[in-house]
């Protein structure tokens, strides 16, 4: 059985990322105990919310620091994988740096947030194994990461943006697996039982 933790910074609804991995088969622990994280075989990182905020209270618990360091497959989800990134205009928030871009705000001529269900392309990384281009996933957000060398999947809202990152053994996704059905679960489980 694997060793998987779900760092829980008390930003967002992470109960439903921890249903979503037992529904896969697996049991999840959420905790924001350094060593309990480090000590995980897959952690994921997910988040909703305000990059700010959310980033306060990974530095009020020195989760800022443990998270760039972690040597296992890293999952981050939606605001988790914005933190992940250099900087985000959310906020003027200073994120983990692990992704080398930045997190912008939708332009003036789409709705925010993107609120339902988007496409995703150009799928790389075997995260993506069994998923067809132009599958739809869920989204909820109104910043975005732009296309860049990290990306593994591609979305297009107003304009194309990079709706998965990948950078050694951190993954990011903005859409929410856990909400996504049958192919979101897929994408949880490809992480859970593929990425090394």
């Amino acid at each position: 059985m694997k060793n998987i933790v779900i760092i829980d910074y008390g930003a967002g609804n992470i109960q439903s990322v921890k249903f979503a991995v037992e529904r896969l088969g697996h049991q999840a622990l959420l905790s924001d105990d350094a060593q309990i994280i480090k000590s995980a075989d897959k952690v994921i990182f997910p988040g909703v919310g305000a990059a700010g905020s959310a980033m306060s209270k990974l530095r009020a618990t020195g989760l800022d620091k443990l998270i760039p360091e972690l040597k296992q497959p890293v999952l981050g989800i939606c605001l988790g994988m914005q933190l992940m990134c250099r900087y985000s205009e959310e906020g003027n928030t200073q994120g983990l740096g692990i992704f080398d871009t930045d997190v912008l705000r939708f332009p003036d001529i789409v709705k925010v947030p993107q609120i339902g269900w988007n496409r995703i392309s150009d799928l790389k990384s075997d995260l993506f194994d069994g998923i067809k281009e132009g599958e739809f996933m869920y989204l909820v957000h109104s910043y975005y990461v732009p296309d860049c060398s990290e990306a593994i999947a591609h979305t297009s809202y107003g304009t194309g943006y990079a709706s998965a990152l990948k950078k050694d053994n951190f993954y990011g996704v903005q859409f929410h697996p856990e909400k996504s059905s049958t192919a979101g679960a897929s994408v949880l489980n490809n992480f859970l039982e593929r990425v090394s």
